[in-house]
């Protein structure tokens, strides 16, 4: 969660660096660098208490106006401090994600993902761990528990827990399908590069 302004330039970099962007007059062309920039911003100011008094008020406001607009430019339906630094959406298209899920840094996110509630009296809602790959069109509900380097597949409906990670877990109901974890499918960040290599 961003609680400084350091972590938010820490964000943005982790995001930056798993988007694969460099810096360049393109970038003011991206649309999802642009969506993921006014996040963190929104988060920022959501987390900091930078709304109080009437200037904060504004502030936050044009933020959250501006944040709005580009959501809706892209089709997502993603709510302030859900995902972990990293984060990485494939491209534009619908993606929704409930206010409650929590998601580790540097996740891998594709198009007509759904992460919610399962029917019922409670909101319970997804927590899905650090590198994380989730492939087009996968649909997570309920309270489930999703564990680090896990690849989800296309079209895959995960209602049941994973805990353990390091798979690729696919099909509809999800089931483990191969012991290959996800980084070969995510942008991880700078320190995780170094790791590996």
């Amino acid at each position: 969660m961003i609680n400084s302004r350091s972590d938010l330039l820490a964000y943005r970099e982790a995001d930056r660096i798993a988007l694969r962007r460099s810096y360049s007059s393109q970038m003011m062309f991206d649309e999802v660098w642009k969506f993921q920039r006014l996040l963190r911003r929104v988060e920022y100011y959501l987390n900091c208490r930078k709304n109080n008094g009437l200037l904060g008020k504004l502030i936050y406001k044009y933020w959250s106006i501006r944040f709005h607009a580009q959501s809706v430019r892209c089709g997502f339906d993603i709510p302030p401090n859900v995902f972990g630094p990293g984060l990485s959406i494939a491209h534009r298209g619908t993606i929704v994600v409930h206010p409650d899920a929590r998601i580790g840094p540097n996740c891998r996110i594709h198009v007509d993902v759904v992460i919610g509630t399962r029917p019922g009296p409670d909101d319970l809602v997804p927590t899905i761990g650090e590198n994380c790959y989730i492939g087009p069109g996968a649909k997570l509900f309920g309270n489930i528990v999703i564990g680090p380097n896990v690849a989800i597949g296309a079209n895959s409906v995960v209602n049941s827990s994973f805990p353990e990670g390091n798979m690729t877990i696919a099909g509809a109901p999800a089931r483990k399908v191969s012991d290959t974890d996800s980084r070969e499918f995510i942008i991880a960040t700078r320190s995780h590069k170094k790791t590996l290599g």
